[in-house]
């Protein structure tokens, strides 16, 4: 992968964290991804170490949604060929590539649109035809809850529409926003699974939720749902947007609360016995191809979490910290170091400037190490796309505010307004990848002293 702005500033350290972080979108191609848990051997299908019998099926069916599920469709199309019979599959604007026997659909995100309602309802049509000899090969990635939006009844776009963007400005992390989400659908919490019954199902997955819980990834549609109405309702009161929720929104959740609306898919549902699940592509396989990609440069490494979470302006804080414990008494490692992280923060939006998660960590975290040499910091979306930008997150050092500032913005009042975008593009220091057509979470580095 090759940034499209490589913001080096004449920095020797600088072109060696965009080789870093290379090295982890490369790692998670979806389409290597896919090829390598799905092999054909002759009639018979190898998904992970198990095998199934192509020749016992009529039909091959192909669904699904995600930012990945571009390329990923295309490897399915690689080893499968002409035994796939007709699929669907759903993707974000730009984020498609040619396919022969798949339709891909192009659609909304992270705010749902009608153009993902039509997508939705092709896959929902295809798989209400499906029988117990039929198999269904479902791919999902990230971004798989926004563009698989088929509210249910009494529930219109619009509205599901104004309470995701409620709820992802209000800070909500992607559990509790899909925990909402699944109980105003028709086809997430396991319910794709449900439509698909009693065919076979398997679902390639490439996961962007911290520590890869199946449930909650694209909202689990072919997963039994651990969340409920009374977690749903709770959501919306946790993160104070009751009042902000459409009236027909909360009388389906009340509904569901008395019990007059069925539950999203539980486990031990009938519809999930010919169903199975696998993970192909994780934040986790992003971090240990950096890390090995930084200790082949001279890097001494360390892989300290993929569980990150919380306000990204607060993690930058924490990322400078451990940069200035590195820097002083080498700990927990020493000089010249690479600190790798991964996850997924949340930013509680109070301005109307212009970012996402990733700028304003780095924006924090450069307002944090000012002055300071040696010391540099980048978080980065896997998908290439952070916040409503061109964006994929910031690589800052202890100079960015100096010429942020000398560029006539003020970082405080850019981290005030959440407006990291215009105060880092100032600088020189966004990180540009354009599309990855992969989405693992975010990946953060602290890199600390000068490589010999």
């Amino acid at each position: 992968m090759h940034f499209i702005q490589p913001n080096v500033h004449g920095d020797r350290r600088r072109s060696a964290a965009l080789d870093v972080l290379g090295a982890a979108l490369d790692a998670v191609d979806p389409a290597a991804a896919v090829r390598r848990a799905l092999q054909r051997e002759g009639d018979a299908l190898r998904v992970a170490g198990q095998l199934y019998d192509l020749g016992r099926f009529q039909r091959v069916l192909v669904v699904g949604a995600g930012k990945a599920a571009a390329p990923m469709t295309q490897a399915v199309e690689e080893v499968l060929g002409d035994r796939i019979t007709a699929g669907t599959v759903t993707v974000k604007y730009g984020y498609t590539a040619p396919t022969k026997r798949v339709t891909l659909h192009q659609a909304g995100h992270p705010v749902p649109d009608s153009a993902g309602v039509t997508g939705t309802q092709a896959m929902v049509t295809l798989l209400e035809s499906a029988g117990p000899d039929d198999l269904v090969l479902c791919l999902i990635s990230g971004g798989g809850s926004a563009l698989m939006p088929l509210p249910v009844p009494g529930v219109t776009l619009e509205e599901l529409q104004a309470l995701t963007d409620a709820l992802l400005r209000s800070g909500a992390p992607i559990q509790a926003l899909n925990a909402v989400r699944k109980h105003l659908s028709q086809v997430s919490g396991g319910q794709l699974a449900r439509l698909a019954h009693p065919a076979t199902v398997l679902t390639l997955i490439v996961s962007d939720v911290v520590g890869s819980p199946l449930d909650v990834i694209a909202s689990g549609p072919t997963v039994a749902d651990l969340s409920t109405f009374q977690d749903a309702w709770a959501v919306l009161a946790r993160y104070s947007v009751l009042e902000q929720t459409p009236s027909s929104i909360r009388r389906h959740l009340e509904r569901g609360l008395a019990g007059g609306v069925s539950e999203t898919v539980k486990p031990g549902d009938p519809a999930l016995q010919q169903v199975r699940n696998v993970i192909v592509a994780d934040n986790a396989l992003a971090a240990e191809a950096a890390q090995a990609r930084a200790r082949a440069l001279g890097f001494n490494t360390l892989l300290l979490s993929t569980y990150v979470e919380g306000e990204a302006r607060e993690v930058g804080r924490v990322l400078v910290a451990l940069a200035r414990e590195i820097a002083a008494h080498g700990r927990p490692l020493s000089a010249p170091a690479c600190l790798l992280l991964g996850g997924e923060t949340t930013v509680t939006v109070r301005g109307a400037g212009k970012g996402g998660r990733n700028q304003e960590l780095a924006l924090a975290s450069a307002l944090a190490i000012q002055g300071v040499a040696g010391v540099l910091i980048a978080s980065l979306a896997t998908d290439g796309t952070d916040g409503p930008t061109d964006a994929a997150g910031g690589l800052v050092d202890g100079a960015t505010v100096v010429r942020g500032e000398a560029a006539g913005h003020s970082a405080y009042e850019a981290l005030a307004a959440n407006d990291a975008y215009h105060f880092l593009g100032s600088a020189g220091d966004l990180l540009v990848t354009g599309p990855t057509n992969t989405n693992v979470n975010d990946l953060m580095a602290v890199f600390v002293g000068d490589l010999a």
